[in-house]
């Protein structure tokens, strides 16, 4: 299973499930990651987190522990 976090630089993926539950889920699909929509890698932070992602035209920064939720392909 490849997740957002594992995405290189540069990469444009495409969103295959939402791991998570409840009140975590709910807010990654608000930010508009949803099955199916392509995310662009933008960078990713020295450490790891967070990692800047482009989705549905816009920049967003995703925490490291939310992006593991995300499958991608």
């Amino acid at each position: 299973m490849k997740t957002l976090r594992d995405a290189p630089i540069g990469s444009t993926v495409k969103v295959v499930r939402l791991h998570g539950e409840g009140a975590v889920k709910r807010r990654i699909m608000d930010m508009g990651i949803t099955r199916g929509t392509e995310i662009y890698i933008r960078k990713v932070a020295p450490l790891g987190d967070p990692v800047e992602v482009t989705v549905r035209g816009y920049e967003l920064s995703v925490r490291k522990n939310d992006a593991e939720m995300v499958e991608v392909e």
